[in-house]
C-alpha cells in the first residue's frame, strides 16, 4: 500500500560515490529516496485560506488513484471530514479505479447526513468516462474546473 510523502531536501557531506564526483556536492540539497508510490500518486490541499471560501477545502490528487495507491487520498478525505464543503480538483487525476471511486462516494456519504457537500471539478478523460460508465457523474455536482465549484453558491447536494 503506498503512502504520501512529503520530500525535504537533504544535504550530503559523505565521501564521493566511487565515481569521484560527489552527489550534489556537501551542503547542496539532494533528493531524499521517495517511496515507490509517491511517484505514482500525492494528494495536494490546495487550501481554505482568504483566496479561497470559508468552511470550503480543495484536494487535489495527483496521478493514479487506485488500490495501491488510495490510503493518501483516504488520509486528506478523513482530515477533512468536518468542512462545510470538499471540492476534489480531478484536472490532474491520470486514472481512477473503483477504488478510488469508492472512496470518493465514501466520503460523501459521510458528509451529506452534517449537510456538508464533496463536489468534482475537472474531470479528464479517462477518469471522467469511468464517471460517465457507472453513473457516478449523476451523483456529484461535476464542474469544468475549480473556479467555477467555488463560484457556485447552490446551497444543497443535489447535481
Amino acid at each position: 500500500m503506498g503512502s504520501a510523502a512529503v520530500k525535504e531536501p537533504v544535504e550530503h557531506t559523505g565521501p564521493a560515490d566511487g565515481d569521484g564526483v560527489e552527489p550534489g556536492r556537501s551542503g547542496v540539497p539532494v533528493e531524499p529516496p521517495t517511496p515507490p508510490d509517491a511517484d505514482r500518486f500525492h494528494v495536494e490541499i490546495v487550501g481554505t485560506g482568504p483566496a479561497r471560501k470559508e468552511g470550503t477545502v480543495v484536494l487535489a490528487p495527483v496521478g493514479e488513484l487506485d488500490y495501491d495507491t488510495v490510503a493518501p487520498f483516504l488520509a486528506a478525505l478523513e482530515a477533512h471530514a468536518g468542512a462545510e464543503r470538499v471540492v476534489v480538483d480531478c484536472s490532474r487525476l491520470l486514472f481512477c479505479d473503483s477504488t478510488g471511486l469508492n472512496a470518493l462516494l465514501r466520503a460523501r456519504s459521510r458528509v451529506l447526513p452534517a449537510g456538508g457537500r464533496l463536489d468534482l471539478a475537472g474531470l479528464r478523460p479517462p477518469v471522467d468516462r469511468m464517471f460517465e460508465i457507472t453513473g457516478a457523474r449523476t451523483v456529484f455536482r461535476v464542474y469544468e474546473d475549480v473556479g467555477e465549484a467555488l463560484a457556485d453558491a447552490r446551497p444543497g447536494n443535489r447535481p
